[in-house]
This record gives C-alpha cells, sequence and structure tokens, in this order.
C-alpha cells in the first residue's frame, strides 16, 4: 500500500470519527469537532480530513436522500450510527470527488466497518453502496 493511499485511509477513518461524534452531538459543527479532536490529537485535521467532513457535512441532504433511495427493506433511523456515518463518507466520495473511483470508495467503506462496527454493519454498507455504486455509472 502506497504512502498517499495511507494517509487517505487515515483520513478517511478520521473524517468517519468526526461525522460519527457528530452524530451524537448534533449541536456541534464539523468544524469544532475537527478543532476540539485536533486539540486533543484525536485527529491530525489534515487537509483531507477537513475536506471529506465538511463536503459530507454540507451535501448532507443530497447524500441522505441517495442512501434512503437505496435502503431495501429499511428506514434510515434504523440504520446504526456507524453504518450510516461511513455509508455517508463513501456516498460523499462518489458523488462529489471525480478523483476518487467508486470502487476505492466502497472498498474503504468495508474497511471502516471491519474496524469500528460488526459483521453486519460491513454486509449491510457493502450492499448499499453497490446499488449507489450502479446508479452513478
Amino acid at each position: 500500500m502506497g504512502s498517499v493511499t495511507q494517509l487517505r485511509r487515515k483520513a478517511r477513518e478520521q473524517a468517519f470519527i468526526v461525522l460519527f461524534e457528530k452524530s451524537f452531538n448534533p449541536e456541534l459543527s464539523v468544524e469544532e469537532i475537527i478543532r476540539t479532536a485536533t486539540e486533543y490529537e484525536i485527529i491530525t485535521g489534515d487537509d483531507f480530513t477537513t475536506s471529506l467532513a465538511l463536503r459530507t457535512q454540507e451535501g448532507l441532504e443530497t447524500i441522505d436522500g441517495r442512501i434512503s433511495a437505496n435502503l431495501k427493506g429499511w428506514t434510515m433511523s434504523r440504520i446504526s450510527k456507524v453504518s450510516l456515518a461511513v455509508l455517508r463518507i463513501a456516498v460523499c466520495e462518489m458523488l462529489f470527488f471525480d478523483d476518487i473511483p467508486v470502487g476505492v470508495s466502497i472498498n474503504e467503506a468495508v474497511e471502516l466497518c471491519k474496524i469500528y462496527g460488526s459483521d453486519d454493519d460491513r454486509i449491510f454498507v457493502n450492499g448499499v453502496l453497490g446499488s449507489v455504486a450502479s446508479e452513478c455509472k
């Protein structure tokens, strides 16, 4: 794995941490969470982390609409906070980051689920993202 790939993976994980935290503290802005997490050295707050977290938050209505449209027998409120944060990041990349291949976004999302979620999260996220990906072609 090249150093750029490793840096991007770490940045995605940090963006996940920020968005996961936001799900428990909706009154805080993404900027505030990034600032506090950086101050306490929970994340490094690099440019890609910040860009991904902010772009996800800015595009949340579009991103959630795309996720919701691809849920089969589920509602947004049933999705675990881990799965939702991971899905939001991956769909953000698919929609707004042209330089990132869709397959990379899906793979990285599954990897985050392996770390922070359960097998059910991993399978669920992979399935939803597969449906979103087929729309993005």
